[in-house]
């Protein structure tokens, strides 16, 4: 071999090198790295040379999928901390881990119940005859849903609503006043499932201590993304669940959110603040669908997959084959018998190794060279 065609063979390989670990970071930006051919008269070098790349592959047309799996913990959700509006002595708890229904109680103060009710507002102000809003129509639309009528479902808390607040508070075993004192609801969007038990049975309550968290009632699973894979977390796309005993459940994101990671979990570089500093993450929840595959679990680290986008029908070649163009963008090697041709291509989505790839004159088929 030539010392030219040896110093084509260099350069092009460390071509090669530099394209792909641009790849590997994510960019499909490149440093004007060349290797002796001129491209600016075409999409390809007209010229050929005899010394054939140590490795070739084909050009195929495939589906290219945006996969990516990530370790996940498999719970309820999100908690959320019920803090008591009331004061006294807690005497009642409904159990860790039972399911609370509207119109049950999650808490028992000086042996009366705090009852969880329905709605997207919290509870922030006594209800009595005369009040109006969106808070009324809300706690009346409770009360029929459990039962009681004689009165309208609308912003008015009139009298009629106070006759069938005595009935149900007679019914709960407290003082029919018809008034809603505050503290004595709270609301959440369903059902809810006790997590924790932040005070114990005796325990003395004031007004913001928190009592309880609880949960959602569906089993999902939350994982932490880097934010350089936002790309993974889009609402209402399919996930996949593989659990510690490899079976597979599908589930749907659900929730997306931003979250800061203070745990000193989140990497570093060693500079300045160390490994320890906050790190911003995006937080998926993923809805799982009812599954005897998840009975017996409890909460549990699992494996997630997510699937970003995909390409259909489409060329690839593997990512290794692509060249760094002095000109900028980047290249590929065809190889046709004894000899090659530069061919410049753009690119596309990267998956499995391979990158989706256009260009004049390419098509299914054609062996490019893949430089050692």
């Amino acid at each position: 071999m030539s010392s030219t065609a040896r110093r084509r063979r260099r350069l092009a390989r460390k071509a090669a090198v530099a394209a792909a670990g641009v790849i590997a970071a994510g960019s499909v930006a490149v440093a004007a790295t060349g290797f002796g051919f001129d491209l600016s008269s075409g999409s390809e070098q007209s010229g050929s040379r005899s010394d054939l790349p140590p490795a070739t592959a084909k050009v195929t047309r495939q589906t290219l999928v945006d996969r990516q799996s990530e370790t996940g913990d498999l719970g309820y959700g999100d908690t959320t901390t019920v803090n008591a509006r009331l004061s006294g002595t807690l005497t009642g708890l409904a159990s860790t881990g039972s399911i609370v229904k509207r119109g049950q109680s999650l808490y028992r103060v000086d042996d009366s119940p705090v009852v969880l009710l329905y709605g997207p507002l919290p509870a922030y102000r006594a209800l009595s005859p005369g009040t109006e809003g969106a808070d009324v129509k809300q706690f009346e639309r409770n009360l029929r849903a459990l039962g009681y009528t004689g009165f309208d479902v609308d912003d008015e808390y009139t009298s009629a609503t106070a006759s069938a607040v005595k009935e149900w508070q007679d019914d709960l075993g407290l003082t029919e006043t018809g008034t809603v004192d505050l503290g004595r609801v709270v609301y959440a969007k369903g059902a809810v499932r006790v997590d924790s038990h932040e005070l114990a049975l005796g325990d003395t309550v004031q007004p913001g201590a928190a009592v309880l968290a609880y949960t959602g009632t569906s089993r999902a699973v939350t994982v932490d993304l880097d934010m350089n894979d936002q790309r993974l977390a889009r609402r209402g796309h399919a996930a996949t669940v593989t659990l510690p005993n490899d079976k597979r459940v599908k589930g749907t994101i659900s929730k997306v959110e931003t979250v800061i990671d203070s745990s000193g979990d989140g990497g570093g570089d060693g500079g300045s603040g160390g490994s320890n500093d906050p790190t911003t993450k995006i937080r998926v929840t993923i809805s799982l669908r009812a599954d005897k595959a998840l009975s017996g679990f409890g909460d549990a680290t699992v494996d997630v997959d997510f699937t970003a986008s995909q390409r259909k029908n489409v060329l690839t070649v593997p990512v290794a084959a692509l060249l760094a163009l002095a000109e900028g963008g980047y290249g590929v090697e065809v190889v046709e018998g004894a000899t090659t041709r530069i061919l410049a291509v753009e690119t596309g989505m990267f998956a499995d190794g391979r990158v989706e790839v256009t260009g004049k004159g390419l098509s299914a088929g054609m062996t490019v060279g893949v430089p050692s």
